[in-house]
């Protein structure tokens, strides 16, 4: 076989225990690695020579999912001597027989059996001894711990072969030596390499198997690689075989900007610089650990962490120069620390106060993890484990005794239950505002910082904060730098006519939007009375009428939590109702942050104050309320007037008509047909409410009349204004069938009503008015064939402004005013401001 300095490409693949935890995934990772499979595997080599054949494989495995879990187990119960054992190690030995058998023929699987019984009976020799002695010495750990990965080994070698591809399985005890020093296991390269050569002259193999975790100490002695044991065994191989690359397989797609768990919206990495990665693993991302780094950045092999079960995903790829697309890689998060803080006017300008310090820790062996001194020399601060921080308290207080005696330094300050949150990466060197925004993140979040930490090198900011903000942080942080600052979380209220029509257009532009300008509207949540409809990150609005049907019983307090979030920068709830008890909950809404886009009339028609107490909640850098849709559906009313009033045009008279229904019905009576089939035919069309009666009252438009009278400072109530309706007294109780049934009664009074406006050559148009002297109505009237209000069709609205600069000739809006499309239009139009 090649030894290193061989011409040969090996690539050099690691399999954790997830990725062998049944027999499925055993022959999974063997068709990775069969020359059927090699398609996928050459992806993580670079500059692989993919024309002729694989190259030669080396794989490196860790013990099958749980198998050293059981293995540990057992060696803690030993000593105790628990009268289980035997039964719990003979369980084990089924497992690993089940699986031999079920994996491989049945003259491979023989040899294999043979192998497994003679090391459950060594295993239960060890046991019995260990049993005897009362006690489980480290080296008797690390034999037994140790099996697992050699079965592993066999297992996928034997399944290889019967794959019909040369494969051999190396006890990596035989040729890997270590010695275990204080900054853990040290290799013996001098040694490893000459037995390794050896061990590998002797072989014919295309895929060598190797066990990671386990090694030898120079005396021959069975020990382990400690936490990532196996990672670290296959960058030691991979050096050893001048591997041209090493893969990493696990159960993600690769190393993430942070925590899934905690943060939905956290991205795979495409690429990250060695220096990077080792940041990412120091602070507990999922992630190899630094030590397993050391001999590939030594010998500038490149490493891709890579899903097993998604093979055709490119990971993530570690080498000496990330992407340039971002400055920031990635957050994580050190939890369950402690802050201990040592000041006093005792340490300003003596030498040596630091080295007495951590002289002190080290002594009773108690790592520092971030250590923070402000320029003045007054105070350090240090992160230690919370476990240890009793320890670290006392060592401190001892070593300055004599300085607290004399009242030169305090007591040592203890703040307990920490967090240390840190952002990396390599670009945020000389890049201005990264700072700013990491700590801005926080501080909009509510987060406080304790402690700061940076290196000259400025690939790294650390904060300690509170641990039970921990979380909140790291989303914040992640947010701030990540997502967009125009996204938008969003709740939809109300799925009917106006909400599924406006679910469906966010849907259509969503795409666009985050593409062309950068809104990334997020809709996260759709309710209606019974049922809502909740997602992490957002709704898939192209399947939303079936997720909702499936959806769980709605609680509106449940939503409103889930939609807002601490990591979101913007939040809105839509409410595309027309409830009063929906209504109701914007004030709070607002003051917790949450912006409100509404076309329901309800809450700016109730009482004066309440009109008063929201604006007031929206008022300045506060969260907006916009409701340009109460009025006019998606015509501009609203907005013109708040244009001419922010101004300082004085408005001296509004009237329009409001109402898109009543616009529609007094466009189509024009004699020929009787005012009762119009609005039957209306009715059946969609162009009325479920009871025309709710359109023919006029308090729909008495309601726009009160909003228009309110934006230009009035402070008008609902009552205040003269409402004349077109229900007749005698049909307004009763159903609607039998109001429809016995409209045609009626039908003569309004025939007289058109054919006097007739013959003095004008028209019928229901108008709202509201002056500036608080005079407001509701009413039927005549306008002559040249006014604009006469020069409208269908369902369109009119309003007219008569301001001090629109005095002669009035301002006019007019379009359509009904239809669910356009109100939803208008509501959308709405969100998009937000973003402005």
């Amino acid at each position: 076989m090649d030894t290193e300095s061989s011409s040969a490409s090996w690539s050099v693949h690691k399999f954790g225990g997830t990725s062998l935890a049944t027999p499925d995934r055993i022959r999974h990772v063997a068709s990775l690695l069969s020359e059927h499979g090699q398609r996928a595997v050459q992806q993580s080599s670079a500059g692989s020579n993919s024309s002729v054949g694989p190259p030669p494989t080396a794989v490196v495995v860790s013990a099958m999912g749980g198998v050293t879990d059981q293995l540990l187990n057992l060696m803690e119960s030993a000593p105790a001597g628990d009268d289980r054992l035997h039964n719990q190690l003979q369980a084990l030995r089924s497992e690993q027989r089940d699986v031999i058998t079920e994996l491989l023929p049945s003259e491979a699987a023989s040899s294999l059996l043979a192998a497994l019984d003679e090391d459950v009976d060594d295993i239960s020799d060890v046991l019995r001894a260990t049993r005897h002695m009362r006690s489980a010495p480290d080296t008797a750990r690390d034999l037994v711990a140790g099996y697992g990965e050699l079965w592993s080994a066999r297992v996928l070698a034997g399944v290889l072969q019967a794959n019909g591809v040369s494969a051999v399985s190396c006890d990596a005890r035989d040729v890997l030596v270590v010695e275990h020093g204080r900054l853990g296991p040290e290799v013996d390269w001098d040694t490893t390499r000459e037995r390794f050569v050896d061990w590998q002259a002797e072989q014919d193999a295309e895929v060598l198997v190797l066990t990671g975790f386990i090694a030898s100490t120079p005396e021959g002695v069975p020990t382990t690689l400690g936490r990532n044991g196996s990672d670290y065994s296959a960058a030691i191989f991979a050096a050893l075989l001048g591997a041209k690359s090493l893969t990493i397989w696990t159960d993600t797609d690769g190393v993430m900007s942070a925590d899934p768990r905690y943060v939905p919206d956290a991205q795979t990495l495409d690429t990250l610089t060695y220096e990077e990665a080792m940041e990412l693993a120091y602070f507990g991302a999922r992630v190899i650990h630094p030590r397993t780094m050391a001999p590939a950045i030594e010998h500038e092999i490149p490493i891709t962490i890579r899903n097993t079960f998604e093979p055709d995903t490119p990971g993530t790829r570690i080498h000496l120069e990330g992407s340039g697309d971002s400055v920031v890689k990635g957050f994580s998060t050190i939890d369950d620390v402690a802050l201990l803080n040592l000041e006093g006017t005792g340490m300003i300008g003596v030498p040596g106060i630091a080295r007495r310090l951590f002289d002190a820790l080290e002594d009773e062996n108690v790592p520092v993890i971030l250590i923070s001194q402000g320029s003045s020399e007054h105070s350090i601060c240090f992160a230690v484990p919370q476990e240890q921080v009793e320890t670290a308290r006392e060592a401190t207080q001892q070593a300055f005794y004599a300085e607290m005696d004399r009242g030169e330094i305090k007591q040592v300050e203890v703040t307990p239950n920490c967090s240390i949150l840190a952002v990396i990466g390599d670009r945020m060197s000389g890049t201005p505002g990264v700072a700013a925004t990491f700590f801005g993140a926080l501080g909009d979040a509510g987060v406080n910082v304790r402690a700061i930490a940076q290196g000259s090198s400025e690939r790294n900011i650390s904060a300690v904060v509170d641990g039970a903000d921990a979380q909140r942080a790291l989303r914040a942080v992640h947010a701030g730098f990540y997502l967009s600052k125009r996204t938008l979380s969003i709740g939809i209220i109300g799925a009917g006519n106006v909400g599924a029509a406006l679910l469906d257009q966010i849907g259509d532009q969503v795409e666009r939007l985050r593409e062309e300008q950068d809104i990334d509207l997020r809709v996260r949540g759709v309710t209606t009375t019974d049922t809502m409809l909740r997602a992490e990150q957002s709704v898939d609005l192209d399947a939303w009428r079936d997720a909702l049907a499936a959806g769980e019983e709605a609680d509106l307090e449940a939503f409103v939590d889930h939609v807002q979030t601490d990591y979101h920068p913007h939040t809105v709830l839509v409410d595309c109702t027309a409830s009063d008890y929906v209504a109701q909950h914007y004030e709070r809404w607002l003051r917790q942050g949450i912006h409100v886009v509404t076309p329901n009339k309800r809450a700016n028609t109730a009482s004066w104050e309440t009109y008063q107490s929201l604006q007031a909640a929206s008022r300045g850098t506060r969260p907006h309320y916009l409701y340009e849709t109460t009025v006019g559906a998606g015509l501009p009313i609203i907005q013109t007037l708040e244009n001419l009033t922010e101004t300082g045009d004085r408005v001296h008279h509004i009237e329009g008509i409001l109402s898109g229904t009543l616009s529609y019905l007094f466009n189509a009576f024009d004699g020929n047909r009787p005012f009762s089939e119009i609005l039957t035919q209306a009715k059946a069309a969609g162009f009325t409410e479920p009871d025309p009666r709710d359109d023919l009252s006029g308090m729909d438009v008495a309601r726009k009349v009160v909003i228009l009278a309110r934006e230009m400072g009035l402070s008008l109530e609902l009552d205040d204004v003269t409402v004349e309706g077109l229900v007749p007294d005698a049909l307004k109780e009763g159903s609607v069938e039998e109001f429809l049934e016995r409209l045609p009664e009626h039908d003569e009074t309004m025939t007289d009503i058109l054919r006097t406006a007739q013959a003095e050559g004008k028209v019928l148009r229901f108008v709202g008015s509201v002056k500036r002297d608080g005079t407001a109505s509701v009413r039927l009237r005549r306008y002559p064939e040249d006014h604009a209000f006469a020069r409208i069709s269908h369902t369109d609205n009119i309003v007219r402004f008569q301001t001090d600069r629109y005095q002669q000739n009035p301002l006019i809006v007019q379009g359509p005013g009904a239809g669910p499309e356009v109100t939803a239009a208008g509501v959308f139009a709405d969100l998009l401001r937000l973003m402005t």
